[in-house]
């Protein structure tokens, strides 16, 4: 195949990357990163792949990048739970519009779209439920609106015989190079911030990065006329959820740091997130908010669903255990000791 990787400088990105050169597929990326940087970010000589430089709101480059190309795997995306709309629509829901247009012109057969579980996410318990959850109307952050809208405009875009789409929900993605979910949890934890929300038993899905970057050419590969998986949405995770505190608490222990002692109610924690995002916005500050309503539903509320429809109809299934992810984690450390 001829694959085109967007957002290729992030941590699932590069491992798409990875895993497309492993099969010999001609790959071409597409990111904001100056090629003068790209072995430095991927552990790859830049003659292994071919680098596009530009951003995914600009119509112009995401057509120059997208020629040629038989596969797209649209990665690219502002995460977060703060910021302007007008950022998360124009990068997350304009830029993927831009992917969609750029895929009918040049004739891109397969577009896999990088989704999220937010987009059903609502705050009640969520427990081992699948696709035919609706999205959710009430959104509280833009970060899930956004992605909503994009998915959605992605499988619509699904044509038979022409460009054929899904998306994939992977669900807190994790593993050695994280730049995102980790440090900002160690450093939570440092500072004294971390508290445990509600009673510590809710459980939630993870998905080692290997495994979901493995999904994604499964889904591609899948993407074949007639195929079940032509315009549907998938969760994917290791497959069984784990207690969120007590990962939490090994995660920590991982670099050393004691287990999370302090709690705060589900209740409680929602009144701070909702006072806090009043108070950031009345003060137009642009850091995020420390707790927000979101976070409060995310971290004291059950949230795992049912991997049964990708195992069945791309045959994905989980390479590496949470076990074994977990000495992998704590391997990088000893190499890469930034975390410590």
């Amino acid at each position: 195949m001829s694959v085109l990787v967007t957002g290729a400088a992030g941590f699932l990105g590069r491992h798409i990357v990875q895993q497309a050169l492993a099969r010999d597929n001609h790959v071409r990326v597409f990111c904001r990163t100056p090629k003068a940087s790209w072995a430095a970010l991927f552990g790859l000589k830049s003659e292994h792949v071919e680098i596009a430089v530009g951003d995914i709101r600009d119509p112009l480059a995401v057509d120059a990048a997208l020629n040629g190309m038989d596969t797209v795997f649209h990665v690219a995306g502002v995460a977060g739970l703060w910021g302007p709309w007008k950022h998360y629509f124009q990068v997350n829901v304009q830029g993927t519009q831009n992917v969609i247009a750029a895929c009918r012109r040049h004739g891109v057969r397969r577009l896999v779209y990088t989704s999220s579980p937010s987009v059903v996410f609502t705050t009640a318990d969520q427990c081992g439920d699948d696709e035919s959850l609706p999205y959710t109307h009430r959104w509280l952050c833009h970060y899930s609106h956004s992605k909503a809208l994009a998915e959605q405009a992605v499988l619509a875009a699904n044509i038979e015989g022409d460009l054929r789409t899904c998306a994939l929900r992977p669900h807190l993605i994790w593993g050695p190079g994280d730049r995102h979910l980790l440090p900002r949890l160690l450093a939570s934890a440092r500072s004294g911030r971390l508290r445990k929300v509600g009673n510590g038993q809710n459980l939630t899905d993870i998905a080692y990065v290997d495994n979901a970057a493995a999904a994604h050419l499964l889904a591609a590969d899948a993407l074949i006329p007639g195929s079940p998986v032509c315009g549907r949405s998938y969760f994917i995770s290791q497959g069984e959820p784990v207690n969120c505190w007590q990962w939490i608490d090994e995660l920590l222990a991982l670099t050393g740091l004691p287990a999370v002692k302090k709690s705060i109610s589900v209740t409680q924690a929602w009144r701070v997130g909702l006072m806090m995002e009043t108070a950031y916005r009345v003060l137009r500050l642009r850091t995020e908010p420390p707790m927000t309503r979101f976070l409060a539903a995310q971290l004291g509320r059950s949230h795992w669903f049912d991997i049964s429809a990708a195992r069945r109809d791309f045959g994905y299934q989980p390479i590496v255990t949470t076990t074994d992810g977990m000495s992998r984690l704590k391997a990088s450390f000893v190499s890469e000791p930034t975390y410590v």
